[in-house]
């Protein structure tokens, strides 16, 4: 089930409804979410619905055997391995058989032996990468000590699969976010409005920008062969806030989701586009999931307590993992090497890559210096995000070379310059918000703190949202 479908907006309230207002237990509470939480999932494809049970059931019986072993280290780290290793092999097959299989007949070709070796029709699941990685974070911190496993299997189920963050995260840790399940919630009126107003800006940023910006990307991709330099850049930047609004738009909405059920979930994004260097950025975009390879890969790895030759190796490899989490093609590892070389760059300077205040500290525009860092970065990342568009890398590279090979003059017209002025509007509006978790929490002043002029903006970003949106494009998180 899609959240930008009319069977959500039926979903939602019925489920919100029964939840405070029927379902008053807290067992019963996890019962419901669940349940709703199935329904969410299995509305693309039920059959998938036993691998998610899998993959939880896996991780549940792993942390009560890790608690019955203890004392008895090598069993529990036996327990642990078991299900990190069978868990990342459900993963692996469905997400990088192929992929593997195709990478070891061509080299073994390249090599002189020719070797046929069929690949399967295998359909990937709708956000196994991100409850595959929220399954695995839980026995790994029950064998670490830092949560106690619970027996509560109805609340672990709903904490897997909890349907706001459940396809697309964020990828939450059992220590922030199982404890939620746990305890009794309670409505929280002001928590609730506020969720529905970061859903708001969330069904805004994806339904308006982010489709809006798809239409013009997708045609300048179907045609980069024939259209100009300047034509390509465009589409190459509109690209990059079409991946940006598309799922920090998802993220808006899971987490105000989430805070209508009274559960908090992490922030996924901090305005990355105000990133002063590609460290920085990476701090800064999909939070959930770097932190993640930061705790369970980039630390036991040996972090940056270690030589810089080993250090830089650490980060190479930590982002060609993250490279290869988002898809099985080379070109995803590709992109995982640029970032990690580029982020290697302040190791090897031996250059600090955090700053002790945010971007434009105190201050109503940022310095010039802080202007280029940021143009800098973007660029960048948006030169980067080519490969990631692109459907391999000679696509790429072709895509690359048509912009300094084809005329620099303008073929798009007035619609790709109204979305470039939509998306500059977008950064306007967060840079002069970068401080709040989202664009429409409140403050202690300012015109949103006057009802009629909250209630002005709501109905016209909604109104903007139906009756503005571009046609229907599908969540380009929901692939990985």
């Amino acid at each position: 089930m899609s959240y930008v479908s009319i069977e959500f907006m039926i979903f939602l309230p019925v489920v919100f409804l029964l939840y405070w207002f029927v379902v008053k237990k807290l067992r019963w509470q996890n019962f419901l979410v669940l349940v709703a939480s199935y329904i969410f999932y299995g509305w693309w494809d039920w059959r998938f619905l036993f691998l998610i049970i899998f993959t939880s059931a896996g991780s549940f019986f792993s942390g009560l055997l890790i608690k019955r072993y203890e004392g008895y280290r090598t069993k529990q780290k036996i327990v642990s391995a078991t299900n990190i290793v069978v868990n990342l092999l459900v993963l692996g097959t469905f997400k990088y058989y192929n992929f593997f299989v195709e990478s070891l007949v061509d080299a073994l070709g390249a090599l002189g032996f020719m070797v046929d070796w069929p690949t399967a029709n295998i359909v990937l699941p709708i956000g196994i990468s991100f409850y595959t990685f929220q399954a695995l974070s839980y026995s790994i911190d029950v064998y670490k000590n830092k949560l106690e496993p619970t027996r509560d299997i109805v609340a672990f189920l709903a904490f897997i699969s909890f349907f706001p963050q459940l396809v697309a995260g964020p990828i939450e840790r059992a220590t922030n976010l199982l404890p939620q399940f746990l305890k009794p919630r309670q409505f929280d009126y002001a928590k609730a409005v506020d969720g529905c107003r970061q859903m708001l800006w969330g069904f805004f940023k994806k339904m308006v920008i982010a489709d809006g910006c798809a239409t013009i990307v997708n045609s300048v991709w179907g045609n980069y062969d024939e259209l100009s330099g300047l034509n390509l850049i465009v589409g190459g930047f509109l690209f990059s806030f079409q991946v940006y609004c598309d799922f920090s738009g998802y993220s808006d909405i899971a987490i105000g989701c989430a805070r209508l059920f009274g559960v908090n979930l992490m922030a996924n994004f901090k305005y990355p586009y105000f990133a002063r260097s590609i460290p920085d950025f990476w701090r800064r975009w999909h939070i959930s999931l770097m932190s993640w390879f930061r705790d369970y890969v980039y630390f036991p790895m040996g972090g940056s307590r270690c030589p810089k030759w080993r250090t830089v190796v650490n980060n190479i490899s930590v982002f060609v993992i993250s490279g290869l989490w988002h898809g099985a093609n080379w070109k995803f590892v590709l992109y995982g090497l640029f970032h990690g070389a580029m982020c290697s760059s302040y190791v090897i300077r031996g250059r600090k890559s955090k700053f002790e205040h945010n971007v434009g500290y105190n201050r109503l525009l940022p310095s010039f210096k802080e202007l280029r860092m940021m143009i800098v970065t973007f660029t960048l990342v948006t030169v980067a995000r080519i490969l990631f568009r692109a459907q391999s890398l000679g696509q790429a590279f072709d895509y690359i070379g048509n912009i300094f090979s084809s005329p620099f003059h303008d073929q798009m017209g007035i619609v790709g310059t109204k979305m470039l002025l939509l998306c500059c509007m977008l950064l306007s509006v967060e840079w002069i918000k970068r401080n709040h978790n989202h664009p429409l929490e409140l403050e202690g002043n300012g015109l949103l703190r006057y009802r009629t002029t909250r209630w002005i903006l709501y109905i016209g970003l909604g109104l903007i949202t139906l009756f503005c949106q571009a046609g229907q494009q599908n969540f380009i998180y929901f692939q990985f």
